[in-house]
């Protein structure tokens, strides 16, 4: 866990039992909930021996993987693993139904404003915001590493994607590159060709086809040809905009093939490929020191190590080692859930308002989102319950918990432990494989790598 020393400056990590005995004796106190930080009452970074640690990075597009770890001579000891979950996706969404809802108002017989597309100029290095959410997050957790740990040098994977050959699902060579999937076909030929002249979903032949878009475009699907298929008219129109998980449920062995058929998008590729120089150069205006390493050079680490696949385990073998010797049992998952809205009102199916929320944020001292401990001593709640609060301003607040909501609690029984950061944290234990994990180490514990 991580330790501060009286003054708020960072020391070494601790082992979790040692991190819970010092507030017990009275030597520190807790500086922040999760993930748990503690400050020491009696020692100064000034006086004291800090070797420091190293921070490993391995972005993606869903999922970014942190890992706090130290170093003996190309030896590494994990010491903390955190998964941030992006929300470029939700962003992107909420653009996307902005931009609708602007276009519909240009088009309605409303006050004319003519479209300003002409007159904006991006800057060097723009990025969209679904895409800047990326960069930026994966900053704002290393600055709060470096205020929690004394870190000395950050190694990221910065990895890059081949996409066509991604999308041909084969090496390329030479002249290869030069065509595409339709080379020598038309669209439509080039499916019927390749789904058997059938209909997709229910293998109707001999009948008019329409193009299907199998991840359908309102929800964030391409015109790219491997989200294309055929269908006839009636599955067409019964699919409609559903998701072919929910359309093709109840039908594993066709959803199978239709998955299997399609081609994976490549949107996940792309933003990483958009975003790993923007966020090198981010790293870089730190200070701090940085070194960049490839995607196959995680590999092979994690191959002599024994290491399963996932973000955190891939982050942790980034760059130059020899071996690991420990990783964390334990990930903290931080997903990014944003700070709410600016909207005041609530409206209904129609457009119309229909609640205002209160103009104050907070109420009995909480606000939304506050990691709150509930202890209610009789009633039909009776517990204690740890989560986020929702308020409201009757004093009777909800508290979601890993298990559900519990609603109507009063605001008596609740005490604070952490505000709302835009974040919200869980906990799931690494990812193994027993066949090829390496052997404990002696004194295993929660930060220890053994089974």
């Amino acid at each position: 866990m991580f330790v501060l020393d009286h003054h708020g400056h960072p020391l070494d990590p601790c082992h979790p039992a040692r991190a819970r005995r010092l507030p017990a004796a009275g030597r520190a106190v807790v500086h922040r909930h999760t993930p748990f930080v503690i400050r020491l009452k009696d020692r100064d970074a000034a006086t004291s021996t800090v070797e420091g640690v190293q921070v490993g990075i391995d972005p993606g597009s869903k999922h970014t993987g942190l890992a706090v770890f130290t170093d003996d001579g190309g030896s590494r000891s994990g010491k903390y693993a955190i998964q941030l979950d992006h929300r470029g996706r939700a962003i992107r969404d909420r653009l996307s139904a902005r931009a609708a809802l602007r276009r519909g108002r240009r088009s309605r017989n409303l006050r004319h404003r003519a479209p300003r597309f002409l007159n904006r100029t991006k800057p060097k290095g723009w990025l969209a915001p679904s895409l800047r959410h990326r960069v930026d997050t994966t900053l704002s957790w290393v600055a709060r590493l470096t205020r929690w740990a004394p870190v000395r040098a950050v190694h990221v994977e910065r990895v890059a994607f081949d996409t066509h050959a991604l999308s041909a699902g084969k090496p390329l060579q030479g002249v290869e590159y030069q065509q595409g999937t339709l080379a020598g076909y038309e669209v439509r030929e080039y499916l019927l060709a390749t789904w058997g002249r059938a209909c997709a979903y229910c293998g109707a032949s001999g009948v008019p086809l329409n193009l299907d878009h199998i991840h359908p475009r309102s929800r964030g699907g391409s015109d790219r040809i491997s989200n294309l298929t055929l269908a006839c008219i009636r599955c067409n129109q019964a699919k409609n905009a559903t998701l072919v998980e929910v359309f093709c449920k109840g039908r594993p062995a066709l959803l199978a093939r239709i998955l299997k058929q399609a081609k994976a998008p490549l949107r996940d590729a792309a933003a990483v490929n958009a975003t790993r120089w923007a966020l090198w150069r981010a790293l870089d205006a730190t200070g701090l020191s940085v070194h960049t390493a490839s995607g196959g050079r995680t590999k092979w680490n994690r191959s002599r190590t024994g290491a399963a696949k996932s973000h955190t385990l891939d982050a942790l073998h980034v760059g130059h080692l020899e071996n690991v010797t420990t990783w964390p049992s334990t990930v903290l998952v931080v997903k990014a859930t944003g700070r709410g809205t600016y909207a005041r009102t609530r409206t209904d199916r129609y457009g119309f308002p229909r609640l205002r929320l209160p103009r104050t944020k907070q109420v009995k001292g909480l606000a939304t989102g506050d990691l709150v401990r509930a202890v209610v001593p009789s009633g039909k709640k009776t517990g204690v319950h740890l989560g986020r609060v929702a308020v409201r301003s009757t004093g009777s607040f909800n508290i979601t918990t890993r298990h559900g909501t519990v609603q109507g609690i009063g605001h008596r029984h609740i005490r604070l432990l952490q505000r709302a950061d835009g974040y919200g944290y869980t906990t799931h234990p690494e990812t193994r494989h027993r066949a090829t994990f390496p052997p404990p180490p002696e004194g295993g514990g929660l930060h220890s790598g053994g089974i």
